[in-house]
């Protein structure tokens, strides 16, 4: 009786953590802000990979309101968003060794700085500090040729690319 008890105890608590993990997953997979991935494939392997998530503009006005300038940001919303090199890569001309990082930028209208931080598992707006960052590295920004509504991360032609509303801030990524 009493071993009887005890498997259906077991099974229970397994039933109620499964119903937990699938609930978090697809709650997650409904948020008004979803989970998104940047990669640039290095060759040989090796890869830059950028993991955030993607608010949406909803006619805001987003640059010098929403997101402040002059002030660090967390670049997408929820939890931080992260770079991972899987080999040391030179962003904007400073050396990044391989490993993960968060990462956070400060914009202005004429420049941003991308914050690359020595810490990890942030959630949200939590900048741990200039005493984290590893580098504060000069972006370039430009205006797009029409409004982003989806804020995105991208690689192309060996650049990061932060993409939203009417902005484009960029750097340069290369293998060292």
């Amino acid at each position: 009786m009493r071993k009887a008890t005890a498997a259906l105890s077991v099974l229970c608590l397994t039933l109620a953590i499964t119903v937990v993990v699938l609930r978090a997953q697809q709650d997650k997979s409904k948020r008004p802000s979803p989970a998104a991935k940047a990669t640039l494939d290095l060759g040989g392997g090796q890869s830059v990979t950028v993991d955030y998530s993607s608010p949406r503009a909803k006619g805001r006005k987003i640059y010098g309101e929403l997101v402040p300038y002059g002030k660090v940001w967390r670049t997408g919303a929820n939890e931080a968003t992260t770079l991972v090199a899987t080999t040391d890569v030179t962003i904007g001309g400073t050396a990044v060794p391989a490993g993960s990082y968060t990462i956070f930028t400060i914009p202005e209208q004429s420049k941003w700085t991308l914050v690359v931080s020595k810490k990890t598992g942030e959630w949200g707006t939590d900048y741990p500090g200039p005493s984290n960052d590893l580098a504060r590295i000069d972006m370039k920004v430009s205006a797009l040729p029409s409004p982003v509504e989806n804020f995105t991360i991208s690689f192309d032609k060996g650049a990061l690319n932060i993409d939203w509303d009417t902005t484009r801030a960029s750097v340069p990524v290369s293998k060292k």
